[in-house]
């Protein structure tokens, strides 16, 4: 099956334990993680095989761990099924980086370095700031919009119909969880975050991000990378640049840019990732679409057998 789209997981997904079975059973997985291992300075092949878990959760390690276990994963399938030619790729958040490394768009290595001072740019805006996150179930984009506004906070994520984050101060999120019902949003959960991810408190950890992108070397995409910022194909440098600085304090557009796949044709679908949360958002956009996933060996003998 030659039409398949990539798609990675973005941070939460995060478990510990996450490759260790992709490490133990592949040189090539065993090098990559040395690999990263040295271009970061510190081991996060351990803090993701043993953990403790509150490391592994900190924003400056699961960034980087993520990336790693996306792209080990995908070694795993080419090495299988070496005629598999996606035809696309997205990532949920800091998916959208490891979706660019898969496409070529940078080194395995220097997309790593950037992905690591991202999450530390944003662990340190965390810090600096009182912010939280709360998820909307059952709301229309329209009145979830009116929501945020009344009390001015942002939209971070568009995860799936009806599933919807917001993003923003303490009291703000507060108050949007008080206030949800009154327009219309059947349930509003305050979720366990360390900080305001995608939204305004996030400008810091932008602005360091863009200085960083500026340094780095990219290339043209080997197939469309679908952005979150826009739900659209990026392929020229300045474009991949600005949408990969801007999602940072903008909304994750995941139900547009699966619904933009769709559009171009595409419904079968390879979660590369712990956790299976991608496909679970896949199936609300869209019942019709197959989303194979991949997180450990027993799920990539399963989709090497569905897909060869």
């Amino acid at each position: 099956m030659s039409d398949i789209v990539l798609l990675f997981s973005g941070q939460g997904a995060q478990k510990v334990g996450m490759g260790r079975d992709f490490a133990e059973h592949s040189a090539t997985c065993r090098g990559m993680a040395l690999a990263a291992d040295q271009a970061l300075g510190f081991s996060i092949s351990g803090i993701m095989f043993d953990g403790p878990d509150d490391e592994l959760t900190k924003t400056s390690r699961c960034q980087p761990a993520l990336y790693l276990h996306g792209l080990m994963a995908l070694a795993l399938v080419r090495e299988r099924l070496p005629r598999l030619t996606p035809v696309a790729a997205a990532g949920l958040s800091l998916g959208e980086f490891t979706a660019h490394a898969a496409a070529g768009t940078f080194s395995f290595e220097d997309g790593l370095k950037i992905v690591g001072k991202r999450g530390a740019f944003m662990e340190e805006a965390c810090n600096a700031t009182e912010g939280s996150m709360a998820a909307l179930i059952g709301g229309e984009e329209q009145q979830v919009h009116a929501l945020a506004a009344a009390a001015d906070v942002d939209v971070a994520n568009f995860n799936a119909p009806g599933q919807i984050v917001l993003s923003g101060t303490v009291a703000g999120i507060d108050a949007a969880v008080e206030k949800a019902k009154e327009f219309g949003i059947r349930r509003a959960i305050k979720l366990n975050v360390a900080g305001a991810y995608h939204s305004r408190l996030m400008r810091s950890a932008q602005q360091k991000l863009a200085a960083e992108l500026a340094g780095l070397e990219l290339r043209q995409p080997s197939m469309p990378v679908i952005c979150n910022y826009a739900a659209t194909a990026v392929s020229d440098a300045a474009e991949i640049r600005a949408m990969l600085e801007k999602q940072v304090t903008g909304s994750v557009r995941w139900t547009a840019s699966i619904q933009a796949l769709i559009a171009m044709g595409h419904r079968n679908f390879l979660e590369l990732g712990p956790g299976k949360v991608i496909a679970g958002l896949v199936a609300k956009i869209d019942k019709d679409a197959v989303v194979h996933s991949v997180e450990d060996l027993a799920s990539l003998e399963a989709a090497v057998e569905a897909l060869g």
